[in-house]
């Protein structure tokens, strides 16, 4: 095994310190800012934190070390982020990174960042990146990678930029796949152990079931989906609604699903997803009512939305600048919201849309003639009553862990059924509503990262949750090392030997 010296920027956690290590690296200093990531860094390293060469923003030189590593932080690529890219200051981290990257002259480096730099809309800037690394004396490319193909039952899709300040070190590069452990599940993590005793050759799922494959699942255990999400905007076997879980009458489920199965069609509107009208639902439903509409309402299960305006003769002197831009956007003495949303410039500009029409409600500049109707619930990764998913322990594998934490849980419970409808049923009787579920542990967490169970972190779970979704995923950087290492780029020049 090769020995080297590694520079841990962005350490956080120290993800890529641990995979380093385990395989000969030495590290002679780290880069970090955030205080937890700090004090935790240090404990489970025993480091101190002198070593802590502090903002990277301040370091003018680094010492001389074989390669250099580092998650440069990834809002301005993200698709949570706002995709300002270099517009963002936090973009502008990649030219400090990459100045300290001339400036020292590794013979090897690994930078990690979210899928979004990879996406089309920042192709510019990922060519940037790559240009400047170029212009550094590197050779370099990156890689795609999932960590579920990497030992870990996560689905973790990040970018990993992998250079050499020799070409021919370069060349040889490739990803050893034979490095990478063999795949963890989701029952793994619960401690779940797996059927072992199918004398029949009977293809049975992890608890003894025999597996029915249905062609439409998107499950690779037992022929169902291995979640349940929670929304109003999508439908499925295994996708729990308002409607499922509150107390509603058979008509007032048709409603809904009235609603769900329409929305998305262009005769209501030019958004993803539209609003229906009373009028709209009586063209489908003849039976349906206000009082129907208002009930539902009542239950919070939709919600009344202002869609057309009628302009009245008003005075400019008397608008705002905001309020001027969503007036000049009338047609034929009418405003249409969808379209108002549908318009960059109020994005651009910073405006809130229904706050601005309120006030020109208020001034009786406009006039609400007509009132359509959505669920209450239209933002999908938020879940339904706190609720996002709930993964069964057939699931192989958990979603992205985030640094902000997110509405999924686990169960522990097997469900025993032959068709979709029992499935579901089952479901929210015998799990959801006996609160059979929970959210994932921190010794959970660390495993799903690759870190050891018992890594020491912060008893809050917010502050242990931010640690560990900033952190890498050790068991991929433990691959790229090994591969990096099989170049031969750390071995000692032949003129040098004694």
């Amino acid at each position: 095994m090769g020995k080297f010296t590694f520079i841990d920027l962005f350490a956080g956690i120290g993800g890529f310190r641990m995979a380093l290590e385990r395989n000969g690296g030495k590290c002679i200093g780290f880069s970090e800012i955030n205080n937890d990531a700090i004090e935790y860094y240090c404990r489970n390293y025993n480091e101190d934190k002198s070593e802590n060469f502090g903002d990277i923003t301040k370091i003018k030189s680094l010492p001389n070390h074989d390669i250099l590593v580092g998650g440069v932080p990834c809002q301005s690529w993200s698709i949570a982020g706002r995709n300002l890219g270099f517009d963002d200051d936090r973009g502008q981290l990649w030219n400090d990174t990459i100045y300290l990257l001339n400036q020292s002259r590794p013979k090897a480096f690994i930078f990690e960042n979210v899928k979004g730099l990879t996406d089309p809309r920042n192709k510019t800037a990922l060519q940037y990146i790559l240009n400047r690394i170029k212009e550094a004396g590197y050779s370099a490319d990156y890689f795609v990678i999932n960590s579920a193909d990497y030992g870990v039952p996560q689905n973790r899709v990040r970018v990993y930029i992998i250079g050499f300040s020799d070409e021919n070190n370069f060349n040889v590069f490739k990803i050893n796949h034979q490095y990478s452990q063999s795949k963890a599940t989701l029952a793994d993590v619960l401690g779940i152990k797996r059927n072992e005793n199918n004398q029949e050759g009977i293809e049975t799922d992890l608890f003894g079931s025999p597996i029915s494959r249905a062609k439409m699942s998107l499950s690779t255990t037992n022929g169902f989906n291995d979640y349940f999400l929670f929304n109003d905007l999508r439908n499925g076997h295994s996708t729990i609604h308002s409607w499922d879980i509150l107390e509603t009458t058979p008509h007032q489920k048709e409603i809904c699903l009235t609603l769900l199965k329409n929305r998305r069609k262009s005769k209501y509107g030019n958004l993803d997803g539209n609003p229906l009208s009373l009028q709209h639902f009586q063209e489908i439903m003849p039976n349906v009512t206000q009082n129907d509409i208002d009930d539902l309402i009542e239950k919070e299960i939709l919600k009344p939305e202002n869609y057309l305006f009628k302009i009245s003769d008003y005075s400019n002197e008397n608008l705002t600048k905001e309020e001027t831009i969503i007036v000049s956007k009338v047609k034929k003495n009418i405003i249409n919201i969808d379209e108002l949303k549908a318009d960059r410039k109020f994005k651009i500009n910073k405006i809130d849309i229904q706050k601005t029409i309120n006030l020109l409600l208020g001034k009786r500049v406009l006039e609400c003639i007509e009132i359509r109707y959505d669920f209450k619930n239209t933002k999908i990764s938020t879940g339904l009553f706190g609720v996002n998913r709930i993964f069964l322990p057939t699931s192989d594998i958990f979603p992205t862990l985030v640094a902000s934490d997110t509405n999924d849980f686990i169960t522990t419970e097997k469900i025993e059924t032959q068709n979709e409808e029992d499935f579901k049923k089952i479901f929210i009787e015998e799990i959801y509503k006996k609160g059979k579920y929970r959210r994932i542990t921190k010794e959970e967490a660390c495993v799903i990262q690759g870190l050891p169970e018992d890594f020491e972190l912060p008893e809050n779970r917010a502050k242990w949750m931010k640690l560990v979704g900033n952190s890498v995923s050790v068991p991929v950087i433990e691959v790229l090392i090994k591969s990096i290492i099989d170049t031969e780029v750390f071995e000692m020049d032949k003129d040098l030997v004694c």
